[in-house]
């Protein structure tokens, strides 16, 4: 058990503080050979960067990173077709999901339809008619429409009953997935995927929008080695779409590793250009003024989602492929209103749900009620498992079936347990993978799942007693906390699962004003030493940091830095995570 950092074993927020690991003789070498300030300097070392890896990680070149397409299994039969398909004129589709990874993959594809000038079919199905992926009755209403080839992207690779249907059709299928493989595949003309079972896991960490971007170049490289471009119809500059890929990537919380870091560090430059009509209309309503991962994680993504979640399933997709820009303006506003009907939905749910849910009644939450949104119960799970620190199911009844939802901590391998209750009977369907899960369950077997899930959680979890906590890379004094310090911290993005925005604490300030803004929100102002600075807890309100900082007094806190620009100055403000008090 690591020691605790600044001896703070419960915070506000009930974590435990521990520093990060690194190797102190490769952050003195980094710090001496890069010029590094110290503490950043650890934090590289903390993530793994050695001193012959610095340069790339700094600043990642795409060209180095990219492999070739053809290593993957199926790619170059999937180019191939495709190429076929577009010389020959035939009537090509995409078939989609309906989250952002979904959204930006199927732009993307039709994007390069519009470069070589054929006009791709758009098909996106209905979360609560349809669910996931390929359905036997719309891939035989495509082959009817006369679609000789369907392209299914973020989804198809378990899809055997509806690919097997398009077939017997006339239809041709093409999987372009990163979801896990079973060791049969559908029967489609090629399945890309880095998961299969077959590949090397080299690429594994790829969205589906990455794996689609790979496609994109060597269906292009097929193309032209087909004599296709010529000086009339000149072949398309494929870096223009990066954005799409970025986005895709960082809302799909895959690694931002390798290639992955590549994608979308220089896929957030191309967006920063805003030469995609419907990115820049959504960016224009969102209010983003910085294009980051934050920005598209949580100002973008949520809007694109909120079509598949509250509204039509396709939307999100026709915004980021559409060139008018008052399509955009009124496609981004019509989503932007759809994620406030979202967020609204989603209150009103997640209220309900901690009414139902009596903390330490079980080593889980486990709320089930009729007319819950299923676009919704997957945020809420969230929410509880972050509110009571242990698993959420979250479950929406309607007539005789019950669609479920959950999210998991610590070691507690949530998609498990719901494969394990799928073969004990439990479930109709269900699956997922350690950190979240879907189901869909019988109404008469809800009181049985919830048993059979509270012992194998129950049991995992006393062995393996969680104990929240919370990493720091260190302690930083707010004199040091200057703009250009915070751009050397910037510089180690983008940030995001695998390579986590260095969290610091600033130790023994004093807390002189805090005030609730909006509605869940905290705005302080503290000293630390002769050093006066600001900060904001967003949605503190929400558990005991708030209370804790409308206490004010002595207390360390914890948090992120960020530039805040207000009225032409710039100044450092704390992104508040969590503080504890000094008694």
């Amino acid at each position: 058990m690591p020691h605790s950092f600044l001896g703070i074993d419960k915070s506000a927020t009930g974590h435990k503080w521990v520093a990060r690991d690194y190797d102190e003789r490769v952050a003195l070498a980094l710090a001496q050979r890069h010029g590094l300030p110290d503490i950043i300097a650890r934090s590289l070392s903390a993530r793994g960067i050695g001193l012959e890896d610095a340069a790339a990680f700094l600043d990642p070149k795409l060209r180095d990173l990219l492999p070739d397409p053809s290593r993957f299994r199926d790619m170059d039969k999937a180019a191939a077709r495709f190429a076929e398909a577009v010389t020959r004129g035939e009537k090509i589709a995409v078939f989609g999901d309906y989250d952002v990874d979904g959204a930006t993959s199927s732009a993307l594809l039709l994007r390069f339809g519009q470069a070589l000038g054929i006009d791709i079919r758009l098909y996106v199905p209905d979360r609560l008619k349809e669910g996931y992926g390929p359905n036997v009755a719309a891939m035989r209403m495509l082959a009817e429409e006369g679609i000789k080839l369907t392209i299914c992207v973020d989804c198809g690779t378990t899809a055997h009953e509806p690919l097997a249907a398009a077939r017997e059709a006339g239809m041709d299928v093409i999987v372009l997935d990163h979801h896990a493989s079973e060791p049969v595949l559908p029967p489609a003309v090629a399945v890309v995927n880095p998961n299969r079972i077959d590949e090397d896991g080299a690429f594994g960490f790829l969205a589906a929008v990455g794996v689609t971007y790979l496609f994109v170049i060597a269906a292009n490289r097929t193309l032209r080695a087909a004599g296709f471009y010529t000086a009339a119809k000149p072949e398309p500059d494929l870096l223009q779409w990066l954005d799409l890929v970025a986005l895709g990537t960082v809302c799909d919380v895959v690694k931002l590793n390798g290639l992955n870091r590549g994608l979308v560090a220089q896929g957030l430059k191309i967006a920063s250009r805003r030469q995609n009509a419907g990115m820049a209309a959504l960016a224009q309503v969102a209010g983003v003024k910085e294009w980051n991962t934050y920005a598209a994680g949580f100002l973008l993504g949520p809007r694109v989602n909120a079509g598949g979640r509250v509204g039509e399933a396709n939307l999100g997709a026709k915004l980021l492929s559409t060139n008018d820009p008052s399509v955009a303006a009124t496609l981004a506003q019509h989503l932007h209103a759809l994620n406030a009907e979202r967020r609204e939905i989603e209150a009103r749910v997640l209220a309900e749900a901690e009414q139902i849910h009596i903390e330490g009644e079980a080593p889980m939450a486990f709320v089930a009620s009729e007319n819950w949104h299923p676009g919704v119960i997957g945020i809420v799970a969230s929410r509880l498992k972050d509110k009571f620190r242990h698993p959420a199911l979250v479950v929406s009844l309607e007539g005789a079936v019950g669609k479920g939802s959950g999210r998991s901590v610590g070691s507690v391998d949530l998609g498990a347990h719901i494969i394990a209750a799928r073969q004990a009977g439990l479930l109709l369907n269900g699956g997922g993978h350690k950190m979240a899960a879907g189901f869909t369950v019988a109404r008469d077997k809800i009181e049985a799942l919830r048993a059979f899930l509270a012992e194998r959680i129950g049991k995992q979890m006393a062995s393996e007693p969680l104990v929240p906590s919370l990493t720091l890379d260190g302690t930083v004094a707010g004199q040091a906390m200057t703009p250009e310090f915070v751009r050397r911290i910037e510089a180690l993005g983008p940030f995001g699962t695998g390579n986590s925005e260095p969290r610091f604490a600033l130790a023994d300030c004093m807390i002189v004003k805090a005030d609730i803004v909006g509605e869940k929100h905290v705005s302080v102002i503290y000293m630390q030493g002769g050093t006066r600075g600001r900060g904001i807890a967003f949605r503190a309100m929400e558990n005991d940091l708030g209370p804790v900082l409308l206490g004010r007094g002595r207390m360390h806190l914890a948090g992120h830095l960020r530039i805040d620009e207000w009225q032409g100055d710039e100044r450092v403000q704390l992104y508040i995570d969590d503080a504890a008090q000094i008694i």
